[in-house]
């Protein structure tokens, strides 16, 4: 996969992160570089030691724009441990540019739901909601406040600081391999959350061994656009419908996404 020089060595020198242009310090944290084949040739990720607090986010987000260090919440409280846990796999993991959206979409689809749902029925137009003003990063701070705060949903998240040329792109840097029983290269999803940052203006918050978490900041805002976004989530998490709904139906998991600034995706 190709990739940007890797600033997050200058952390083994200087753990505050003042180098990388924060002016608050990093909390306590490591290097990860642990992957299902041994340690890979340079840091994945930097993942903090103790729990994120509200605020977190913003306070690293200056390393965005200073050095392409992008956050994420990691959860670590599952059974599974942290990411030196999570069989990441750098290795098998392509560029997310070297895709195309719509074919990988039309690809889970003639494979997951072709039979039942019919033919692909193609991406979602931008939603007209996207002129709604909602700031992307800003949406992307609160919904890691939020998350922080909710046992619920995150059990135990630190902050995280992945090199990576964009949000959708984070875990193809790390090589997740939480939806391997889907898809073995995680750059193919990558490439879809992509076009979802261009169309819906998301954002990667908070992974854990097999769930992704975005904010959203152009949700569908009509039935007609919902089911055609709800489309989109099918064939890119199956289990998002067969498994997350009472009748595994497209227009029932539709319904929760109207207006819904979070969306959330999880892999058997």
């Amino acid at each position: 996969m190709a990739t940007l020089p890797n600033p997050l060595p200058k952390l083994a020198a200087d753990p505050s992160g003042h180098t990388l242009g924060l002016e608050l310090p990093l909390p306590p944290g490591r290097l990860i570089d642990t992957t299902d084949n041994g340690p890979w040739h340079e840091p994945l990720l930097w993942c903090a030691d103790t729990p994120a607090t509200l605020g977190v986010w913003t306070t690293a987000d200056p390393a965005r724009r200073t050095a392409g260090l992008l956050p994420v919440l990691l959860d670590v409280g599952g059974s599974q441990g942290g990411p030196q846990d999570w069989e990441l796999a750098p290795g098998e993991t392509s560029y997310p540019g070297d895709h195309d959206a719509e074919e990988v979409l039309a690809e889970f689809w003639e494979a997951c739901a072709a039979q039942e749902d019919g033919e692909w029925p193609g991406l979602t137009a931008t939603p007209v909601s996207e002129a709604s003003g909602t700031d992307p990063d800003t949406l992307a701070a609160q919904t890691a406040d939020a998350l922080a705060s909710d046992p619920s949903r995150v059990k135990d998240p630190r902050l995280a600081l992945v090199p990576a040329r964009r949000s959708a792109d984070i875990p193809a840097a790390i090589g997740w391999a939480g939806a391997m029983n889907h898809e073995r290269d995680v750059a193919r999803l990558s490439a879809v959350l992509r076009s979802w940052e261009d169309r819906f203006g998301i954002r990667v918050v908070a992974l854990n061994f097999a769930q992704l978490v975005v904010s959203v900041a152009a949700p569908p805002t009509t039935p007609a656009e919902a089911e055609s976004v709800a489309a989109e989530h099918f064939a890119f998490c199956p289990d998002n419908v067969s498994q997350g709904t009472t009748d595994g139906t497209l227009r029932t998991y539709a319904r929760t996404l109207i207006g819904e600034h979070m969306w959330s995706f999880w892999w058997d």
